[in-house]
């Protein structure tokens, strides 16, 4: 692929999701814009090349940047944050929201639905203890396709045989045709919509949970600060941010601060949170 035309498609990335084309990823170009290029009529990448430099057709950039977003992940994804999730911060927005009893989670960047549909099912063994609670799932992504396939809840065998333990498999998910499908007291506990992160973030509400993890890598340094400082106003003040395992805001952006002892968990700088405490308490006493 010519300079000219991995630059083009740099500038679209980053101007439509913030998302950051290194040239070791050039190669991504040809495998993941082909099927687009056909499915437009464009015999050869030039001619789709050609077609962005002037005026596209309605919906082909939208296409375009669809395809080049990273769309890999995976039921209980590292397992150690959903671990903390269960061990650490659910028992704690349990004992802290216990007046309101109301919890709010975004999974930003969800992909196929795989994170939520996780902690869905987290949440969902011990209903019990949220007997009258109003628990609010948001998952969103930049992907339209993606989305319907989340909101849909049809999951392949292989998709099922990566991550999620079988006693899960059993009690929430039934076989559908050749695969496997969400049962709906799962699926309809989140709620999809679509989002860039680089837009208005306040209309999606006020969260104590939220979860960006294995986004931020791909975003420039300015873009990372940007996101962070927006997510900020979107949390409670004692929230959480989870992050990726390789992801940090040290050196980022000062608004965070890693909550010891828990790995890929944020807090506001500006917030002393009782989690330090409890965490580096039990540290302790182990």
């Amino acid at each position: 692929m010519r300079i000219t035309d991995f630059e083009l498609y740099k500038d679209i990335l980053i101007e439509r999701s913030g998302l950051t084309l290194s040239p070791d990823k050039s190669y991504l170009l040809d495998s993941r814009l082909t099927p687009v290029a056909k499915k437009w009529g464009y015999e050869t990448m030039d001619a789709l090349s050609a077609a962005l430099r002037g005026v596209p057709e309605p919906g082909l950039v939208d296409d375009v940047v669809e395809a080049m977003t990273t769309n890999e992940t995976s039921f209980f994804r590292d397992k150690r944050p959903f671990d903390t999730f269960q061990e650490t911060l659910l028992p704690y927005m349990i004992e802290t929201r216990a007046r309101r009893k109301s919890l709010r989670i975004w999974s930003a960047a969800c992909s196929s639905g795989q994170e939520p549909y996780s902690l869905s099912m987290l949440i969902n063994d011990i209903e019990q203890q949220l007997a009258g609670w109003r628990i609010e799932i948001t998952g969103t992504d930049i992907s339209r396709e993606i989305l319907q396939k989340a909101q849909a809840g049809e999951y392949s065998q292989f998709e099922v045989q990566r991550g999620l333990p079988i006693q899960l498999l059993m009690k929430f998910f039934e076989q559908h045709e050749s695969g496997w499908k969400i049962k709906d007291e799962i699926r309809k506990t989140v709620d999809y919509k679509y989002f860039n992160l680089l837009d208005n973030m306040a209309p999606l509400g006020v969260f104590d949970i939220v979860y960006c993890r294995n986004v931020l890598i791909y975003f420039d340094e300015k873009t990372k600060a940007d996101v962070l400082s927006r997510i900020a106003q979107q949390l409670e003040p004692d929230g959480i941010l989870c992050l990726g395992g390789a992801e940090t805001v040290l050196g980022i952006t000062d608004i965070f601060k890693p909550i010891p002892g828990l790995r890929g968990v944020y807090c506001k700088s500006s917030h002393t949170h009782a989690l330090e405490n409890k965490v580096s308490a039990d540290v302790a006493q182990a």
